[in-house]
């Protein structure tokens, strides 16, 4: 390697010349320490936080579809079952000397069932879901934060490593500048603070759900 150094005080040394393969290097060892990120114990118990809040919230999902569906079933019942009752309750009254309500049984347990199921919809839309999506969300702000933090640590751990293999060098020269954020460690901190700003996004659109539900709240009071 030749230069002069009057004209280039600056130098850049890289593990190959090949620009393509210099930056697929770079990519495969950083998707590897963020793989290496994911599988560490915190991140693991933070995703799976994450993923039993997000089946809860799918689970009453699915409830509210459920009985959305029976409700409306159920009116279409009543209506025949009323009818039928007003039938029979003629027809008695008309040819027998009582007066036969025993269609109405069948038809007060419709409308009593119609009854708790509409509340129960009330309860999963007004409560039970919004709190369960706030949840959602604050697992899922809170993973991708404890998976930030574990890439920041790998990131440190790697500039360290690279700081101590290059100390030589300091000792000769007495000063020698880094620019990491062009290697893996800077890419994993650049990654790391994408997911920190994804995390706080997602934060404040749970702060914001929790402050529109506390407000209906209240003014059911």
């Amino acid at each position: 390697m030749t230069f002069d150094l009057a004209r280039t005080p600056t130098l850049e040394a890289v593990s190959t010349k090949d620009q393509q393969a210099l930056t697929q290097d770079l990519q495969k060892r950083a998707e590897e320490s963020i793989a290496a990120a994911r599988a560490r114990p915190e991140v693991v118990e933070a995703r799976e936080a994450q993923q039993r809040a997000e089946e809860r919230l799918a689970r009453l999902r699915k409830a509210e579809r459920a009985l959305s569906g029976y409700a409306r079933d159920s009116r279409e019942q009543m209506a025949a079952a009323e009818t039928a009752a007003i039938e029979a309750i003629v027809e008695s009254a008309a040819s027998k000397p009582k007066i036969d309500f025993k269609k109405l049984e069948g038809l007060a347990t419709l409308e009593n069932q119609n009854r708790v199921s509409s509340r129960a919809i009330e309860h999963l839309i007004e409560r039970l879901i919004p709190l369960a999506q706030i949840s959602n969300l604050r697992e899922e702000a809170h993973a991708l934060v404890a998976e930030a933090r574990a890439v920041d640590r790998i990131a440190q751990e790697r500039a360290e490593k690279v700081l101590g293999a290059i100390r030589e060098a300091v000792t000769e020269e007495m000063v020698l500048p880094v620019d990491l954020s062009k290697g893996v460690a800077g890419a994993l901190v650049a990654h790391g603070a994408r997911l920190k700003k994804r995390a706080l996004e997602i934060s404040e659109n749970a702060d914001r759900m929790e402050r529109t539900y506390q407000e209906r709240q209240g003014g059911k009071r």
